[in-house]
């Protein structure tokens, strides 16, 4: 069972072996929300099945139609109705799911998330992505995404945590929360905004760019350098205190992921991050 990461070689042999398995390419692209599909279309590992960002891992609409369970820019559908597209998908309890992307794992992180959410261990990152795959010899092909014979996937208790914005306001400044924000450092600090209508962050938080995570090949950083670097963040703060967020819940999954690599154990998630929190003007910004 793996359920942080999975290497290439480790991804053919779990293939080779039969044991029941489901690959999903979330590659999109925050720009152009179609490059995504097309990309998969392009090439993809065989077998493999497609996660739209926007449209599969997200719920579009007014929160309180939708049944969303966070705002923001990818407001998280409710764990009913993501179950239910796992099934649709032909994704059942018994099968180990891999997830990449070709963006240096930005975007897979938000499916390994959500699966952890219903409550389904059997989850792993392909570390480097496609460009791993295909650098060890795995093969590509072309073509569309075609699911497997519908079944139903029945949700267990989350393995991680899922916070909300009122969580994070009643908890601020508090000693038993510690915001991390994974954006970039001139996001951050509010000197530039390209994405939300507000500058700046959630007062008190530390930053610690997703990107940090990574070597310059895409890969994860080994277990040991990044235990250092949490611990060196972190200070005295609590591990277990940690609530995690980004511009709209996607990219602070690396920052999840790695903790746990790290033997950090399991951190929660503000899933509505930066684009829920600035929608409110009463809710406190600061910069710098």
């Amino acid at each position: 069972m793996f359920t942080t990461i999975i290497s290439a070689a480790e991804l053919q042999e779990l293939q080779q072996s039969g044991s029941p398995t489901m690959v999903f390419d979330c590659s999109f692209d925050l720009a152009l929300p179609d490059a995504g599909k097309q990309m998969f279309e392009a090439s993809h590992i065989p077998g493999a099945v497609y996660a739209h960002i926007d449209t599969d891992l997200s719920a579009k609409g007014d929160r309180r139609l939708t049944g969303a369970c966070s705002g923001g820019r990818h407001p998280l559908p409710s764990r009913e109705n993501f179950a239910k597209w796992l099934g649709q998908m032909g994704f059942g309890n018994h099968m180990q799911a891999i997830v990449y992307d070709r963006q240096g794992s930005n975007f897979c992180g938000r499916l390994w998330w959500m699966l952890k959410w219903l409550g389904h261990a059997r989850v792993a990152v392909l570390d480097g992505g496609l460009q791993a795959w295909q650098a060890s010899g795995g093969a590509v092909v072309p073509g569309p995404s075609h699911a497997q014979t519908p079944t139903e996937f029945s949700m267990s208790p989350a393995l991680l945590a899922l916070v909300s914005v009122e969580t994070v306001l009643a908890h601020l400044g508090k000693p038993n929360q510690t915001v991390i924000d994974a954006r970039a450092v001139p996001r951050f600090r509010g000197d530039v905004e390209p994405l939300d209508p507000v500058a700046g962050h959630i007062p008190g938080a530390l930053n610690r760019p997703f990107s940090n995570n990574f070597t310059a090949d895409g890969f994860f950083k080994p277990k040991e350098a990044l235990r250092h670097a949490f611990d060196e963040l972190l200070g005295a703060r609590r591990p277990e205190h940690i609530v995690h967020h980004c511009g709209s819940g996607v990219t602070a999954i690396p920052n999840i992921l790695a903790m746990e690599i790290a033997g950090l154990g399991n951190t929660a998630l503000f899933a509505g991050s930066w684009s829920e929190w600035c929608s409110d003007p009463h809710r406190p910004v600061a910069k710098g």
